[in-house]
């Protein structure tokens, strides 16, 4: 019984820690015991045959450890992969409780994870380090780091990592839009505010922002409290200013919109809307109207910047790199690959989809169907290709639901008239000829974040198997079909806290609620 559980902990051991199985062994040999196991080739063959394997590795690396970086290492599974982590920080933050954390209903320590317990038991290789990526190289593939270390430390350390995949995920920055004062003067919870240092450059952590800005604001009570002041000052020290409505690209229903109006002015909150910030100082912030063009002067104690997001300028540089300058923003295709770089992946706030138009492939498309090369199809032709007409280009399905069409064979009928003549490449542009109006741009969210990361590591797990059987729908412009299916961002609905305990929540099926209910069903949602 003792021999058992000892091959039982030597086991065990041996599954957690590799390498001290091996002194172990080594030990264990010196004592006489098992020396005949020691000496077998097959032991030494599959040392030589894994350190052979180790070797074909691909190097995976990841900048960022937000949503949508955490949740490719979450799901990815496959051994076939060594995978280096570099980010600023070294834990996972669950950004839609920030928030709480300002006002102190959740301590910051609740929301974060440590970026190693996430990865510690995965099946592949894997190591992180603290740090910012300030250049990436595409050509020799490496990407260049500073150290993230405290200033207390002995300097600034600086080295290069080499890659053969690179998946961007380091989120994006708060746009200021070069408004004077606020980066000197405003509060962000999202990185935005840059810390100033000789050939640093690195943003503030999300929820150490979190925690300055209710730092910020107990001070403003404390402050207002003290007799010296005169009742003027402490109007301008309790006065709290909140810039910005939410990420671009979310709309809520009109029915939240009024009850969230309706709230804030029983609550004494002034919304302004049509009017702009056009400078911060250390006591007042400027608006200008945009009807009247005049400018406004208000005191504040407090300002909470978020105006939407922009590129982060080591992002910037590497668009200028390979082509993309002109664009505001890094562009993938429908498989989060980056145009213009090969084995380079984009995912989250720092990049958008490129979302091919139909009109752009309607010929090839057309000659795909078209397999007797007649110029002329009816309706049976079109079968083989409408799902991968409808997979490919996703705004073909919203342009039917908008229009209340069952099936794209009711769009093609709605082209082909009364005189239900056969369909010719003419014929076909017309009834196609709006659907790209449908498209649009993810919002910069966690959720459409989270749905990437997790996409890109299923299609990292599959890829050995879809490179002898692709899955994707079928290539227009050439033979065969695309190797995976291309993303595909499903809406679960969203959330906006409103304080005083109640909630607005918007989920598909135009379901809608307002109130306390919400507010329960907003915390079973994040509890964990």
């Amino acid at each position: 019984m003792r021999g058992s559980a000892f091959f039982q902990r030597a086991f065990r051991t041996f599954r957690e820690h590799p390498t001290f199985f091996k002194l172990l062994i080594v030990s264990t040999v010196s004592g006489g015991g098992l020396l005949t196991f020691s000496d077998a080739s097959p032991f030494q063959g599959l040392i030589t045959e894994s350190s052979q394997n180790e070797g074909k590795k691909k190097k995976v690396v990841v900048l960022g450890t937000g949503w949508a970086g955490t949740s490719f290492l979450k799901n990815l599974k496959s051994s076939s992969y060594d995978v280096q982590v570099v980010s600023p920080n070294n834990f996972f933050a669950f950004t839609p409780l920030l928030p709480s954390v300002t006002n102190g209903t959740v301590e910051a320590r609740s929301i974060v994870e440590p970026i190693r317990n996430i990865v510690k038991k995965k099946p592949y290789n894997v190591e992180f380090k603290e740090a910012e990526c300030y250049e990436i190289d595409p050509v020799n593939k490496k990407i260049y780091c500073r150290s993230n270390q405290s200033s207390t430390l002995d300097g600034i350390e600086e080295f290069t990592v080499d890659y053969d995949v690179l998946i961007l995920a380091m989120g994006a920055r708060v746009n200021t839009f070069n408004t004077p004062g606020v980066e000197e003067h405003a509060h962000f919870l999202k990185p935005g505010k840059e810390i100033l240092k000789p050939r640093l450059d690195l943003t503030l952590q999300e929820v150490g922002d979190a925690q300055r800005l209710r730092k910020s604001i107990i001070d403003c009570y404390e402050r207002a409290s003290l007799p010296s002041l005169s009742e003027e000052e402490k109007k301008r020290v309790m006065h709290f200013v909140v810039v910005g409505g939410g990420p671009t690209g979310v709309e809520f229903d009109k029915r939240i919109t009024t009850f969230a109006t309706e709230k804030f002015q029983r609550d004494g909150i002034d919304v302004k809307t049509g009017s702009m910030v056009v400078k911060v100082s250390d006591k007042d912030i400027s608006t200008k109207e945009r009807k009247t063009g005049e400018i406004v002067s208000v005191p504040y104690g407090v300002v909470l910047w978020s105006t939407g997001i922009a590129t982060r300028p080591v992002v910037r540089d590497f668009m200028n790199h390979i082509g993309q300058a002109k664009r505001r923003v890094l562009a993938t295709d429908e498989w989060l690959r980056v145009e213009g770089c090969e084995d380079v992946y984009a995912l989250g706030d720092c990049a958008t989809i490129n979302q091919r138009k139909v009109m752009e492939d309607i010929a090839a498309i057309f000659r795909k169907a078209d397999k007797t090369n007649t110029g002329a199809l009816d309706l049976k032709d079109f079968k083989e290709v409408v799902r991968h007409i409808c997979e490919r280009y996703p705004q073909v399905e919203l342009y039917l639901q908008k229009n209340k069409l069952k099936s794209f064979d009711a769009l093609l009928k709605n082209a082909q008239g009364d005189d239900k003549k056969q369909i010719d490449i003419e014929t076909f542009k017309k009834a196609l000829s709006e659907v790209d109006s449908q498209m649009k741009s993810l919002p910069p969210t966690a959720q459409v974040a989270a749905q990437q990361g997790e996409y890109l590591a299923k299609c990292f797990n599959r890829k050995e198997l879809c490179e002898k059987n692709p899955e994707g729908p079928l290539r227009f412009r050439a033979s065969g079909r695309h190797q995976f299916h291309p993303f595909r961002y499903r809406h679960f609905g969203q959330f906006a806290p409103l304080g005083g305990e109640q909630t607005a929540a918007q989920l598909p099926g135009d379901w809608v609620s307002i109130g306390h209910s919400a507010q329960w069903l907003w915390y079973s949602v994040y509890a964990r």
